[in-house]
């Protein structure tokens, strides 16, 4: 037992400094994309997603609702006009700001719901997963580890619905989970924060306009914070909730 001690004393401080300082990811990480002007006629890029997340409509935008964040497009372009960031930053409260071309994303704002600063220093969360394929839920769960420490910011997933003040959706709404989404919503006290994590729940993902599921959360409950991805990175989903709380830096 002492032998582990120590080891554990020689490792040091294990928890990320996130907000305070950008987290250093993977040079394969792939963040915030932009795609550039390009040949209306071209539509290549169009073509390869899988997810139909490049609409053109007088220019060519990425619907990060969409988007799998698979990197076809970049290949597909001839003249590379498409670049993936390595900005992990997503989190919006408006789906429609998930439209993106060449300018930046507008961000989700704590000042549009003043409501949840009643949130701000205790908020229990119940995770539901509608289907999903356990990557979402795999990177919610990892916020809870040692290197996150999800709770020194007052955030904590809890059991019960009837516990929460708020609900983290995974999955594309499935229609055997529909009726227990719903359920699960109506048993968090009001007021209640819901947020839509990864692309399936956001939009249906690769899943979408299959009939079996409904393409994403907001069409069977209101949702104030979309987390795009597939899934996404820990720290956009971290971002995100402490953004809409007020307490990113």
């Amino acid at each position: 037992m002492l032998n582990e001690i120590i080891e554990r004393f020689k490792q040091g401080y294990k928890t990320t400094d996130f907000p305070k300082t950008d987290p250093e990811l993977s040079n394969r990480y792939k963040g915030v994309p932009t795609i550039k002007c390009c040949d209306k006629e071209c539509k290549a890029c169009v073509n390869v997603c899988p997810t139909d997340a490049i609409i053109f409509d007088d220019k060519y935008n990425i619907d990060l609702s969409k988007c799998t964040f698979c990197g076809d497009c970049v290949s597909a372009c001839p003249n590379s006009n498409i670049e993936f960031s390595s900005d992990f930053r997503m989190a919006v409260s408006d789906k429609a700001d998930l439209l993106v071309s060449d300018k930046q994303l507008k961000l989700a704002n704590a000042t549009k719901n003043k409501i949840f600063s009643m949130f701000n220093r205790s908020l229990k969360l119940r995770v539901i997963s509608t289907g999903g394929c356990n990557a979402c839920e795999a990177d919610i769960n990892v916020l809870s580890t040692l290197a996150f420490d999800l709770g020194r910011f007052g955030i904590q997933v809890v059991a019960s619905p009837r516990h929460a003040d708020g609900l983290i959706i995974t999955g594309p709404v499935t229609e055997s989970m529909k009726t227990a989404l719903k359920d699960t919503y109506d048993a968090i006290p009001d007021p209640k924060l819901v947020v839509a994590v990864g692309a399936c729940a956001l939009s249906g993902g690769i899943f979408q306009n299959h009939p079996e599921q409904n393409n994403g959360a907001d069409n069977i409950i209101p949702v104030d914070l979309y987390i795009p991805g597939c899934p996404p990175n820990p720290y956009t989903i971290l971002d995100g909730l402490l953004r809409i709380l007020n307490k990113h830096f």
